[in-house]
């Protein structure tokens, strides 16, 4: 049996990668000035790493935003798109090794999708994701460049920004330790640094996130939760989510090639014998 290539399009930036034999093979990520260029690119990047010829190749899945703009097979191979969120269930119940979890994509938005053995079902989300991010940050620091502002970030100090149960009470609460946020950017200091600012930021995006995740989690009566996208691989995002999941008692999973689960959701619709739409030849 010759390779799956999973690859999931983005406006900018395009994953791809190989399953063959049930194993993931080399995840790549390019980034071009369009979805097809990022497309093609990445193609090529990854056929030449693995050496491949065409013929190795059985067929390819695609989705995310980019694939509505594929209308013919690549190279004349199969080509078959398949609907992102079933993608994302897929992929990020193979990574995390779960029978059962709320996938958490973190892209530019936020997707939520309920995995379940054969049963995948978006539920909903959040607009505040990585264009949040790029958003405040572009207004508040001058900065767009989302990997200057995690950088920026390691050295920042919370305390001069976001207002603390400690802040506001001398008297302990339940289940709510001093350093709980009350506020974000409640405290906002004259004398905040750029990183104060950058970490901030950070800090109220995973926490909005993983707020909404834990109510998902708790309507649809789950207890883990896969965090899948870009913006599982930045640091902040592991240091909020641990403390949301010592304050609540909610398992959040940070997988292995978290940020390429997509892609592979998509070389599995495939193998798993999934509803896909395969894209015909045309003249």
């Amino acid at each position: 049996m010759g390779y799956i290539v999973g690859i999931d399009i983005g406006g900018s930036t395009t994953k791809i990668i190989g399953l063959k034999d049930s194993e993931a093979k080399a995840p790549m990520v390019v980034k071009a000035n369009d979805p097809l260029a990022s497309l093609f690119g990445a193609f090529g990047k990854f056929v030449d790493a693995l050496g491949l010829r065409l013929g190795d190749i059985d067929q390819i899945m695609l989705t995310g935003v980019g694939a509505s703009y594929v209308s013919k097979p690549i190279y004349g191979l199969p080509t078959a798109k398949v609907e992102e969120f079933m993608a994302n269930g897929l992929g990020g119940l193979f990574l995390s090794k779960l029978e059962k979890a709320l996938i958490v994509s973190m892209g530019t938005g936020t997707a939520m999708v309920r995995a379940s053995g054969d049963s995948i079902e978006h539920i909903g989300g959040t607009g505040i994701g990585g264009g949040t991010i790029i958003g405040l940050s572009s207004r508040m620091l001058n900065i767009r460049d989302i990997q200057l502002v995690m950088g920026l970030a390691e050295t920042g100090d919370l305390s001069k920004v976001d207002l603390m149960v400690g802040d506001i009470t001398r008297d302990e609460v339940p289940n709510l330790p001093p350093h709980t946020t009350a506020s974000n950017f409640g405290k906002m200091s004259d004398v905040a640094a750029p990183a104060d600012i950058a970490l901030g930021i950070l800090n109220m995006v995973f926490q909005s996130i993983g707020m909404s995740a834990i109510f998902a989690m708790r309507n649809q009566e789950m207890d883990a939760a896969v965090l899948i996208g870009n913006l599982a691989a930045v640091p902040v995002c592991a240091q909020v989510f641990k403390q949301l999941s010592d304050l609540f008692g909610l398992r959040f999973v940070i997988p292995r090639s978290a940020e390429h689960a997509t892609s592979l959701g998509a070389a599995l619709a495939c193998a798993y014998g999934k509803r896909i739409s395969q894209i015909g030849f045309t003249d």
